[in-house]
């Protein structure tokens, strides 16, 4: 997805939040940037695109009375990261999220994050 398509600015968070594929449990990535629609990974190994996903995401201590956020979201794209040892993958969440977890991911961004990205 080119950077003229993007209609929502990425937020860096304070935390590095772990993401898990909720099926197998096995750890997925990193979040590196999210939005209401979308979030960014870094992982040690390339995600194919266009996969579905069921994610879970852990969530900081002492800032939601929920641990963790579950949610569907879609590969998109995958590359090498700044350091070659790891990959980027870009999600698209999709929109049967329910209020309850789309309002804790708004509170993730609008709390927790720092930074703009052009």
């Amino acid at each position: 997805m080119g950077e003229e398509n993007r209609v929502l600015k990425r937020r860096h968070l304070i935390f590095y939040l772990e993401v898990y594929d909720d099926q197998s449990g096995e750890l997925v990535g990193h979040v590196v940037d999210v939005t209401t629609k979308g979030i960014k990974l870094v992982s040690k190994n390339p995600i194919p695109d266009g996969k579905l996903f069921r994610l879970r995401m852990a969530l900081p201590e002492g800032y939601f009375a929920e641990r963790e956020l579950r949610f569907a979201a879609q590969s998109l794209w995958s590359d090498n990261d700044i350091n070659p040892d790891f990959y980027d993958t870009g999600f698209a969440l999709q929109d049967a999220m329910d209020p309850k977890t789309a309002e804790v991911l708004a509170t993730l961004i609008n709390q927790l994050g720092f930074n703009d990205s052009p």
